[in-house]
């Protein structure tokens, strides 16, 4: 594989580069370089602006709405959105449920769902994790009993989802539901759709350690949901979850947002004291942090190997837990450093958006970040079965 740019993909970068100039809300990237709380509005205007440019789905295929970019290309657009300070779109619509509804879809569902995702009228959360089913989603307990009344055929669904991010905000949840309790227990899951208004749905918040509120609880009593919005077969969602699992592990790699927050530490390190000098010149914390951008580099290449062999198959393969292991502890090292090199300055004052920043040590955003960090190496499968799945895939253990 050839590591080198060609020309065309660095005047890709030119362009790129020179759209984020002129596109980006001045207010939005200061809130992301301030580490200030984004709200729904942020994300959905960034998105319509991407969608205005046609570059709303910068990963989906021309035939869907798509820029049909190759894997280099999306890489160059994904790099330079971090590093000019735009959001990182929550992916459970964009980057999760789409290429399901893509691959196993139905072409009325396909219809139906894949425009408004694209166009951010629509916003999606993710429903597999329950209370004592996360990394193991065979076991989901909710149950979708299939009934038939006056109006059709329908799914009775009767369960809790939990972790649930932005669920607040949700139009549209994408759940694993348990459709047949009599067989090998990975092959009696279904996919379905499930509309956040329905009768039935109610959504709880829980407060997260940084005293954010970004995760919910999710629970569904005697939910009505059509047929047609079950994706794919019955009892074949465990088929379905996987190929999604795939994309999200390689999501969380989150390269372009780790080498954005090292640009931060370097500056933070380079204006901090230790004994008179800067600590980024105190060799303890010069060989950390050396080592995490050699670490980076490694995630870097990887990851472009990884999306290469994307343009010839049609999921990612057990690669993208490397990435999700490796970028996961990654990103958690450049938290951890960046509190030790802010000190007690990084301590938290306050919640509100107008508390956080302060120019260098972004007081408070820190120790925010550091927290909310911690959940990187739990969720999409947690890094242990990660492990797990390196052994018995690559290794053959």
């Amino acid at each position: 594989m050839d590591l080198n740019f060609t020309s065309a993909e660095l005047d890709f970068r030119h362009e790129i580069q020179s759209f984020l100039q002129h596109a980006l809300p001045p207010d939005i990237r200061q809130k992301v370089r301030d580490g200030s709380l984004l709200k729904k509005q942020d994300y959905q205007r960034w998105q319509k602006i991407l969608h205005a440019q046609d570059w709303g789905g910068s990963s989906w295929p021309v035939s869907f709405g798509g820029t049909g970019w190759t894997a280099v290309q999306r890489y160059i657009f994904e790099e330079e959105c971090a590093a000019a300070g735009a959001p990182r779109l929550p992916p459970f619509g964009i980057k999760m449920v789409a290429p399901v509804l893509m691959e196993f879809g139905s072409p009325e569902q396909q219809a139906r769902f894949l425009p408004n995702i694209l166009a951010a009228e629509e916003w999606w959360c993710q429903g597999y994790s329950e209370p004592g089913s996360g990394s193991d989603l065979a076991s989901v307990k909710t149950t979708a009993e299939r009934r038939l009344d006056a109006d059709g055929e329908y799914y009775l669904v009767n369960g809790q989802k939990t972790w649930t991010t932005l669920a607040q905000y949700a139009d549209w949840i994408f759940c694993l539901v348990r459709t047949d309790k009599e067989v090998k227990p990975q092959r009696g899951i279904s996919f379905l759709l499930i509309d956040m208004k329905s009768p039935g749905v109610t959504v709880r918040p829980i407060i997260t350690m940084d005293g954010v509120h970004e995760v919910n609880e999710v629970w569904l009593d005697h939910v009505k949901v059509p047929v047609a919005n079950l994706v794919g077969k019955e009892n074949q969602g465990w088929t379905y979850a996987k190929f999604l699992l795939g994309h999200e592990r390689t999501n969380i790699a989150g390269i372009g947002i780790a080498k954005r927050e090292l640009t931060r530490l370097k500056r933070v390190a380079t204006q901090e004291q230790k004994n008179g000098l800067p600590l980024i010149e105190d060799p303890l914390f010069a060989a950390r942090m050396a080592q995490l951008e050699i670490d980076l580099m490694a995630l870097e290449i990887t990851n472009l190997r990884v999306l290469s062999d994307e343009e010839q198959r049609r999921a990612p393969g057990p690669e993208a837990s490397i990435l999700k292991i490796k970028g996961t502890e990654i990103q958690q090292g450049i938290t951890e450093m960046l509190m030790l090199a802010a000190g007690p300055q990084s301590l938290p004052v306050g919640r509100e958006e107008g508390e956080i920043a302060q120019p260098v040590q972004q007081i408070g955003y820190l120790a925010r970040n550091y927290l909310n960090m911690r959940k990187l190496s739990i969720y999409g499968g947690s890094n242990e079965i990660q492990k797990n799945i390196i052994a018995q895939m690559i290794m053959g253990l």
